[in-house]
């Protein structure tokens, strides 16, 4: 802990800011939503039983039962008494399984491949996505090296498959650090319908991995929505709070308290490998490069070399419609795309020797956040 830490402890608690206008729905406004589920003709034969799984629902959201299924949370915890959700702790077993498998000496060297393009040809678009076809061509790299072993994540996925979603990030950060738990503990959310949020199975993904490589586009000079959501929610990886009975949940003014006593920002995916290629057809390449690389810097991975962090454009300033035949032609994006794979590959080989270390890492930091 830094002294700058240190001596923010003898701070008072600061009083929880409140006053939004309250977001609460009437019955009707709550039926009329959660009716719009079930718009299709098709269940009018159902309207009754439709009937009753809305009243359940309402007494679930009018109760705000967030969590319906909790045990103690036992050993290990600042408060072992305290209720925790069931999936909440499926979740952080997995994530301390995957946590093992990453410490393993033996086994294959893991990367995370990501396509982070929202375009797919299952849905609207009718058409694949240049990201992805890029992520193939890596994917040979690695499935062409050995001792690697490649765990391809298509976040596409978002917009074309039924009920997959990132559900937002809620900030809680920004009132705390210690609230910010990890895993996140904001979802699901059963009071609220938020469920079915993908996150539960992309930490262990992430935790699992030597390293990380990701190919996005530019969408208007940021990065994809898709993307953008993955990112937000990765906070909690980010100096999170890997015991949420310290908050009792999320209690605001106990996560205050826990801060100003000194936090240690703990980086759960710290010393993992990265590498990026970001292209686009008109502008924001290099923008959406460094940013990915900041945050991607901030949570402690490692770019992996001068040749693992690539911005370039593909068909620059052409039609929209023949961007997939510039992708065919240019042949150095190809190559430069296969040499990011390939840094990253050597990048993973080299941290297993215990001879890949960023310069500086035993440094303290004066400003942990």
């Amino acid at each position: 802990m830094s002294d700058v830490t240190k001596r923010s402890s003898t701070h008072s608690v600061p009083q929880v800011r409140t006053g939004q206008p309250d977001v609460k729905l009437t019955r009707e406004e709550f039926d009329q939503r959660l009716g719009e589920r079930f718009y299709d003709p098709a269940f009018d034969a159902v309207r009754e039983q439709i009937a009753q799984v809305l009243d359940v629902a309402w007494d679930g959201y009018s109760d705000y039962r967030k969590s319906p299924r909790t045990r103690k949370a036992g050993a290990g915890f600042a408060d072992p008494e305290f209720e925790l959700p069931l999936e909440w702790l499926q979740t952080r077993e997995r994530i301390r399984e995957a946590q093992e498998r990453h410490d393993k000496a033996s086994g294959p060297r893991r990367v995370l491949l990501i396509s982070a393009a929202a375009r797919s040809d299952q849905t609207c678009p009718g058409e694949i996505p240049k990201s992805f076809r890029l992520a193939q061509i890596a994917r040979k790299v690695f499935a062409a090296s050995a001792g690697v072993e490649c765990d391809f994540l298509d976040l596409s996925h978002l917009t074309s498959e039924y009920g997959r979603q990132i559900l937002p990030c809620k900030a809680c950060v920004s009132t705390a650090m210690p609230l910010c738990h990890w895993p996140c503990s904001c979802y699901p959310n059963h009071a609220m319908g938020q469920v079915n949020d993908w996150m539960s199975e992309l930490y262990p993904r992430w935790v699992e991995a030597h390293g990380v490589m990701i190919v996005t586009p530019v969408y208007w000079y940021q990065a994809p929505s898709v993307l953008k959501l993955m990112m937000d929610r990765l906070v909690c990886a980010d100096g999170g709070n890997p015991d949420p009975t310290s908050t009792h949940g999320k209690k605001p003014e106990e996560a205050k308290r826990l801060e100003l006593q000194g936090w240690d920002y703990p980086r759960h995916l710290e010393g993992r490998a990265y590498s990026l290629f970001v292209h686009g057809d008109a502008a924001g390449t290099e923008n959406l490069r460094r940013m990915l690389s900041d945050w991607l810097n901030d949570m402690k991975l490692v770019e992996a070399g001068s040749a693992g962090a690539v911005d370039r454009y593909i068909g620059y300033m052409g039609s929209y419609a023949e961007s997939h035949v510039a992708l065919d032609a240019d042949e150095a994006v190809q190559e430069e795309l296969r040499n990011v794979a390939r840094s990253l590959v050597d990048a993973v080989r080299l941290q297993a020797l215990g001879t890949f270390a960023q310069p500086g890492s035993e440094l303290l930091d004066p400003r942990p956040k």
